[in-house]
């Protein structure tokens, strides 16, 4: 995956309004087998339309057998992102060099994998 990632960068507002064109912006990224960094550093306001941006992406991506790492949140958007729990679906980490990195490695899962683990009765 080494040279089959790209970064996107992110407009101030992820919301509504610009939800549709974030999207397109991140899904058109997504290539099989790549990863593609997703920069929130410009990011200062973030509904949750942008969160199911963000959620839309990652099923695409899982689809297509791409890894997305989201990076450089700060203030109310990574508020957003920790309260929504989606931290919790998502790689997101401080740098975009971090990003990079935990994309060359193994993914841990598949997000629906981390969200409702798989448990066998006993």
């Amino acid at each position: 995956m080494d040279n089959k990632i790209s970064t996107v960068m992110l407009p101030q507002q992820v919301d509504s309004e610009t939800s549709a064109s974030v999207e397109a912006l991140i899904v058109d990224a997504l290539r099989p087998g790549a990863g593609v960094i997703v920069d929130g550093s410009e990011v200062t306001y973030m509904s949750a339309a942008g969160v199911r941006v963000f959620a839309r992406a990652l099923h695409r991506a899982e689809e297509l057998g791409a890894r997305i790492a989201f990076c450089r949140f700060t203030g109310a958007a990574a508020d957003c992102l920790l309260v929504s729990g989606f931290t919790q679906l998502f790689e997101v980490v401080d740098s975009v060099e971090e990003a990079a990195a935990r994309l060359r490695r193994k993914p841990a899962g598949a997000a629906a994998e981390r969200l409702h683990p798989h448990t066998r009765a006993g």
